[in-house]
């Protein structure tokens, strides 16, 4: 089975900031907690406050469609995060077994 690395990108709202980094931290602890879930951390980037990464890691491609499938992906997320978002991007990337 691959591994998935994930990289989303997204700029908050002006104004949202708090409600945003107040969710993403729930978000962040529930994600930890999935079995198929081998990292899950976010950095805000230093010369554009609004913006930060989500650095994704799971144990396979299915593992990250249960993560889009959970009740906190989907109440976090989707209903409280992206609201407030200004832009979001995705990226996933197989990862290469290493040999």
């Amino acid at each position: 089975m691959t591994e998935l690395q994930v990289i989303a990108r997204h700029t908050m709202t002006a104004g949202k900031e708090d409600e945003v980094l107040a969710a993403l931290a729930k978000l962040i602890d529930a994600a930890r907690d999935e079995p198929g879930c081998l990292g899950f951390v976010a950095y805000r980037q230093f010369d554009e406050p609004r913006s930060y990464v989500l650095l994704e890691r799971y144990v396979s491609r299915e593992a990250f469609a249960e993560h889009r499938e959970t009740a906190h992906f989907k109440e976090l997320l989707l209903g409280v995060i992206v609201p407030r978002l200004d832009s979001r991007t995705i990226d996933t990337f197989d990862v290469p077994e290493q040999g």
